[in-house]
């Protein structure tokens, strides 16, 4: 596969040049996709998911816009009545875009390479994986449910064995979905086309591109001069910018990242139930929503947002803003304001610092926020800005008070995994910090375990209503996905788990 390397700080302004002038000629037949990711890297251990979203390489499992797992590379799956072996059935008739055909010894290979790299299949315990006639075989040391939910992520996709070197590098990526790559400029471009022998329903348009355009405002210009078809990720100001364009139609829907903070519950300010809901009741999230999100409907009343319908509860109270409830409850468990109109309780003043970072620009800025919120209930809350790292090396040494970032529970269509490592006593690097709850433990182990729906559902609710009554995090916000397309553009669906962009079932009007 070709590479076509253009110098960083040219390249956008080159593809937008050329880009405008075979747009015409096109105009029927591609589709120019802008996001604000960076092509650094083929290996789908990295970069997987822009080529997963491009319709390049696909997984033996696929889910639906609502979660749920749908046939992929795999046709249909089982497992053992003792829950130790799963068995795929490789779909037949496959082919990868060099013309080789798609077996269960291929997707074997092609697993046990994924294997040795960083993603999910770390989290699963594998034992062993083979192919027996048509089947990909995996066995286990003890039972996982999710394990077809990890078959769902980017860092799964089956490969040619012709897309890796013999020392296990990527060098190319063959896979086989209803697209090809063309050509491929790291950091900044890729090309697709239409895969004439794909084995499912075949892409309308013949070709697609993908441009990494990292500022929002970048994507929303290049929508109204028509150098895109298709802009992922607005800014709240393109977002009413296009909103008022009539040639445009700008869409919306929460996706499963949410804006939370972490508490460390070795401080004793934050150690009692009673307090950590006080500050729960001290967020004002509409108005973080609202005010610099730019979209009221983001306001987090649970940690798991409507997306992920297995986790989001109907039957939890609904998190809630009342400041003056939040003072009644802090002075009934002894926190007294003092002279500076700070509280405090038994000689400890309530001063903690928060961490974030600026990758997501929106972070620093609602960090402010609740600064303020807080100080007006007495609490002394410092922000300190600076690198992601900072949030999960101050959990392992314990010196983080509190953290503010985005999770992602969409890595996988079921956020079990995560959960199960957030949740679990101490909890991860981005989970809950010195939270003890034998019922959540025991919940945890069982969603993970059982693939009875039943028991299942059980226990997903222990976990749900635990975090939400004795808030180990506090959730602020759900982030929600934009996409902004010219009207002509037809068969627009916005994939709540990100991961795809549609592109094979767009097709341009009339």
């Amino acid at each position: 596969m070709p590479h076509l390397p253009i110098p960083c700080a040219s390249a956008l302004a080159a593809l937008l040049l050329l880009s405008s002038q075979p747009a015409l000629a096109q105009a029927r037949t591609n589709v120019a996709v802008a996001a604000s990711w960076h092509v650094t890297t083929l290996d789908p251990a990295t970069d997987g998911y822009t080529f997963q979203r491009m319709g390049v390489g696909e997984t033996l499992v696929d889910a639906d816009e609502a979660g749920t797992l749908i046939p992929g590379l795999a046709s249909e799956w089982s497992t053992s009545e003792d829950g130790l072996t799963w068995r795929f059935t490789i779909r037949p008739g496959v082919s990868f875009h060099d013309g080789s055909n798609l077996d269960a010894e291929k997707a074997v290979a092609s697993l046990e390479r994924a294997l040795t790299q960083p993603g999910v299949l770390a989290s699963a315990p594998i034992k062993s994986i083979e192919a027996e006639g048509g089947d990909l075989v995996i066995h286990l040391d003890k039972p996982f449910s999710p394990l077809p939910a990890l078959l769902a992520n980017y860092s799964t996709m089956i490969l040619a064995p012709a897309s890796f070197a013999q020392d296990g590098s990527t060098v190319a990526v063959i896979g086989t979905g209803p697209f090809r790559i063309t050509s491929v400029a790291p950091p900044i471009s890729m090309e697709v086309e239409r895969f004439a022998d794909y084995w499912g329903e075949p892409a309308s348009i013949e070709t697609a591109s993908y441009i990494s355009a990292s500022r929002a405002e970048t994507r929303t210009l290049m929508i109204e001069s028509g150098d895109a078809d298709l802009a992922v990720t607005l800014d709240p100001a393109g977002y009413r910018q296009l909103s008022q364009n009539d040639d445009v139609t700008v869409e919306v829907v929460p996706i499963p990242r949410t804006i939370m903070m972490n508490l460390n519950l070795a401080r004793p300010q934050l150690a009692d139930e009673e307090t950590r809901r006080a500050l729960s009741l001290a967020i004002d999230r509409e108005g973080i929503a609202a005010g610099i999100l730019g979209f009221p409907q983001a306001s987090a009343t649970q940690l798991f947002p409507p997306t992920l319908e297995g986790w989001h509860s109907h039957s939890v109270v609904p998190l809630a803003y009342d400041p003056e409830k939040a003072k009644a409850i802090l002075a009934e468990v002894g926190w007294e304001p003092g002279a500076d109109g700070i509280l405090a309780r038994n000689g400890e003043r309530f001063a903690l610092t928060l961490r974030t970072f600026p990758n997501r620009p929106e972070l620093p800025l609602i960090a402010a926020a609740i600064q303020d919120q807080w100080r007006q209930i007495g609490v002394d809350l410092a922000v300190s800005v600076g690198n992601s790292s900072d949030i999960p090396a101050g959990h392992q040494d314990g010196t983080l008070d509190i953290g503010l970032f985005a999770r992602n529970y969409g890595l996988t269509p079921d956020p079990v995994v995560n959960a199960a490592d957030d949740f679990r006593s101490g909890g991860g690097d981005w989970g809950a910090m010195n939270w003890e709850n034998p019922k959540v433990d025991e919940a945890l182990a069982k969603a993970v375990e059982t693939t009875n729906e039943t028991a299942r559902e059980a226990a997903v609710a222990t976990v749900v209503e635990a975090v939400q009554a004795e808030p180990p995090i506090i959730p602020i916000a759900w982030y929600q996905q934009t996409v902004a397309h010219p009207k002509a553009l037809e068969g627009v669906v916005i994939d709540p788990l990100e991961r795809s962009y549609g592109l094979s079932k767009l097709r341009w009007a009339e």
